[in-house]
């Protein structure tokens, strides 16, 4: 007997929806793979242009080859589903696997080519799914089907959509209408540019999806298992409209697209699909898991091999940053890191450590006592404090008594931080402090908008690690702050040692003076740190400004100046250094050497 030919039961509208969904996965894909690349390798520029282009020459060449699919563009799309629901969670993981290995510097190139390779599978299979999904839209146009009223009414929304955009099109193109052609708009637009719109519109919706929710809502992680999970119920949904309608058993109802060869393929699909949906459920709890597996070794990789375990308790992430908190034990072998403490309690704001209990105190004892040493205690001293989002500095600043205007770009970091139970400690509940006024802004635009003068502006912000700080270490922005100075003003910032960031030192500096802050102070924090009673030099911390100011002499009597106050008696204003052949770093040149590696 001759088989009845193959009736899909899948519609226009169902491929476009289906063509919407995947783009939205592909371009989000993109974005994910971008950001996981920078958080392993550092370089958010370099990363997200590397991802971009590997992604769409992928794309480029899978949409070449397809081709050579579209013999049996059903089984084929399905299977492209299938695959990149598998490829994407475990090319993840395989980046994170690859972020933990110690290995010599000349393997480097190696390591980071077959961590690419998860970006440029994505990026070959998405271009299969374009030209299957125009094969499939062009044989069910071509079948005489009577429209389901969901069609219908698509087809008139497509349809006065078409007739408003033609006005559009008509003023600025030459348009004509195709002879022997229905005159119905709708019926001239081709599959391809259906499809292709359909596409277009699913990967800005990815994109926007992905930066405005799943980021800061679920995190990195948990974002590609989310993705995984729509490419497989993309793929279940197009194999349950490919049924069989001529035999109406219980086989004839599985999906026509895996057939006899691939009932294999079919049980992977719902395996993953399932997987991938519990890990999108529980995403807090996988996202923790994945987080600490990585975060804990990546740590311990910054000292001498066994000299640290590392035990992740806590990590979140808000739409700027991720963070990280972390409990470090010294195990006895190598050099102990924070003076003879066995272990501690730390925080990292990216890459960046921001607070460990063995020098929390002095850290902003140094940034904000040793400054204000110069002014008096009193609101008629104007302080803006720029970065500072965990309110340590804002605790030693209200025991001064001073105005302050306080700048911070992640309002989400900044409320959790009032409550954090380890933050907590340092702060003091300062939020509350009635002498200031906090902004949830980009300090570059507060400088621009701003017309206030301080006497002392203190930069508490992460260490330049990665190209996402690099305005915040630019002329442009220093030039900010120098035109925001009273006439005996100083900028204090903790600075990199000459010796460990050489680069990064003359890049510095360079940026500064070019800046107009040609007088610089270099000086330390100091702590008994293992109470052995000897003082240790703790932060290196630099005052800057357009010329010499006063020299340091505490008469507001802190406790800490007061301590210390022979330590800082030799500190002296300096000519800020100059380094020849070393270009300045700028908003719109930058110079790469002042990031930390």
């Amino acid at each position: 007997m001759t088989p009845r030919p193959h009736h899909p039961r899948h519609s226009v509208p169902l491929l476009h929806a289906l063509t919407f969904i995947v783009a939205l996965c592909s371009f989000a894909y993109e974005l994910v793979f971008a950001e996981l690349y920078t958080v392993v390798f550092g370089g958010s520029v370099t990363q997200y242009g590397l991802t971009i282009g590997l992604f769409f020459s992928s794309l480029g060449l899978g949409s070449f080859l397809s081709g050579r699919l579209e013999t049996d563009p059903e089984s084929n799309f399905f299977r492209v589903e299938t695959y990149l629901a598998v490829v994407a969670p475990l090319g993840f993981l395989l980046v994170i696997l690859l972020g933990t290995l110690r290995y010599p510097a000349a393997y480097a190139p190696l390591v980071g080519a077959i961590a690419r390779l998860p970006i440029v599978t994505i990026g070959f299979l998405s271009g299969f799914e374009l030209p299957l999904l125009t094969t499939l839209s062009e044989s069910v146009r071509d079948t005489a089907r009577p429209p389901s009223s969901i069609a219908r009414g698509v087809r008139r929304l497509t349809s006065h959509l078409n007739r408003a955009f033609g006005v559009v099109l008509g003023a600025a193109f030459s348009i004509k209408r195709r002879e022997g052609k229905p005159s119905d708009p709708a019926d001239e637009t081709s599959a391809y540019a259906a499809v292709l719109g359909f596409d277009y519109l699913g990967g800005l919706v990815g994109s926007l999806v992905y930066v405005f929710f799943l980021y800061p809502a679920v995190g990195l992680i948990p974002s590609v298992f989310v993705l995984a999970f729509l490419n497989g119920v993309a793929a279940l949904i197009f194999a349950s409209t490919t049924a069989n309608t001529h035999r109406p058993t219980l086989r004839s109802r599985l999906p026509q697209p895996v057939g006899s060869t691939g009932k294999a393929l079919f049980a992977v699909c719902l395996l993953v699909t399932a997987s991938t949906g519990a890990a999108a459920v529980n995403a807090g709890p996988v996202g923790e898991d994945v987080s600490e597996y990585y975060f804990e070794r990546e740590f311990e990789l910054e000292y001498a091999p066994g000299a640290m375990d590392v035990a992740v308790t806590d990590t979140w992430t808000t739409r700027y940053q991720r963070v990280t908190e972390y409990n470090r034990t010294w195990t006895g072998s190598g050099d102990n890191p924070y003076f003879g403490a066995t272990t501690e309690h730390c925080l990292r704001l990216d890459s960046a450590v921001q607070l460990c209990e063995s020098w929390a105190d002095s850290y902003h004892q140094g940034l904000v006592d040793v400054p204000l040493s110069m002014f008096e205690n009193s609101t008629d001293t104007k302080v803006l404090l720029i970065g500072g989002g965990d309110w340590a500095a804002m605790d030693r600043l209200q025991r001064h008594g001073v105005s302050v205007d306080h700048v911070d770009i992640d309002g989400e970091f900044m409320q959790r931080a009032k409550t954090d139970p380890f933050l907590a400690q340092y702060h003091d509940g300062a939020y509350r402090y009635e002498n200031k006024s906090t902004r949830v802004q980009d300090a570059f635009q507060y400088l621009e908008q701003s017309e206030q003068r301080y006497d002392v502006i203190l930069l508490d912000i992460p260490g330049a690690t990665d190209d996402d700080q690099l305005p915040l270490y630019s002329v442009e922005f220093y030039s900010q702050l120098r035109q925001h100075l009273t006439a005996d003003g100083v900028i204090a910032t903790w600075t990199y040692s000459r010796y460990s960031y050489a680069q990064h030192r003359t890049a510095y500096y360079n940026t500064v003076h070019k800046a107009g802050l040609t007088s610089a102070a270099p000086y330390f924090a100091w702590e008994d740190i293992d109470a052995d009673g000897e003082t240790e030099r703790v932060e290196r911390f630099t005052l800057l400004a357009p010329a010499p100011r006063d020299s340091l002499s505490p008469h507001n009597g802190t406790a800490y100046m007061n301590r210390y106050q022979h330590r800082y008696q030799a500190v002296e204003w300096v000519d800020t250094p100059r380094y020849a052949g070393v270009r300045p770093n700028s908003v719109f040149h930058p110079n790469y050497d002042i990031l930390i590696k």
